[in-house]
């Protein structure tokens, strides 16, 4: 099992759970936010034994970042972060979500929010992984049929390997659709994860690909 520093960017609630997650796997996690000071943020921080630091921060001293902000935050967050993410693996496990009169995603078709992502840093290696299942399950797939399957697209090889390999470290499987591109239909099957959860009023659920070698 390879241990990386990993720098997490967002203190939301899916930044939270991969950070724990991933501390709890082995892996030296720095949580990046505007305010780490914060007194919540770093009582969390606190008891989830990762650190907490500035967003530049704790991209430049990681070997590899996570993207776990909310989409209308996202380019700020990278902006903040860029010059630390050259030549880096970047995880990307936001989705471009909107609001109208109801939730929907605002990328989509011919480009996704993973390829915009991509652009926005055009330096670093990026993965989409982590963004068709809520939160609730990233770090423990606690699930009555066992763990599910998380979906990654990315167009570096050596990104997506160590990409699997801490969804592993959290107990997941991982299919690779293949490059970036393919985030394209990772995040409208991100909304079908939603939809479930808002008829169901249950975020217990995720997806599994069966019939397929690994």
């Amino acid at each position: 099992m390879d241990l990386y520093r990993i720098g997490v960017i967002g203190t939301g609630n899916v930044g939270r759970a991969l950070a724990f997650g991933l501390g709890a796997a082995g892996h030296e996690v720095v949580v990046g936010g505007r305010d780490p000071g914060r007194a919540d943020l770093a009582s969390w921080a606190e008891g989830a034994g990762v650190e907490v630091a500035h967003v530049e921060k704790a991209v430049e001293g990681a070997e590899l970042a996570i993207l776990a902000t909310a989409w209308d935050g996202a380019e700020n967050a990278l902006r903040m972060a860029e010059d630390g993410l050259a030549g880096k693996v970047l995880i990307d496990a936001t989705n471009p979500l909107k609001f109208t009169t109801r939730l929907e995603l605002g990328v989509g078709h011919v480009d996704s929010g993973g390829e915009q992502v991509q652009r926005w840093v055009p330096e670093a290696r990026v993965v989409k992984l982590f963004n068709t299942v809520g939160f609730e399950l990233m770090d423990r797939p606690d699930l009555v049929d066992g763990p599910g399957t998380l979906f990654m697209a990315g167009d570096d090889d050596e990104a997506k390997a160590v990409a699997r390999s801490l969804a592993a470290d959290l107990g997941w499987g991982v299919h690779d659709c293949g490059e970036l591109r393919a985030a394209r239909l990772t995040e409208p099957l991100a909304m079908v994860w939603i939809e479930h959860a808002m008829r169901s009023g249950s975020r217990s659920h995720a997806f599994r690909l069966i019939g397929t070698p690994a």
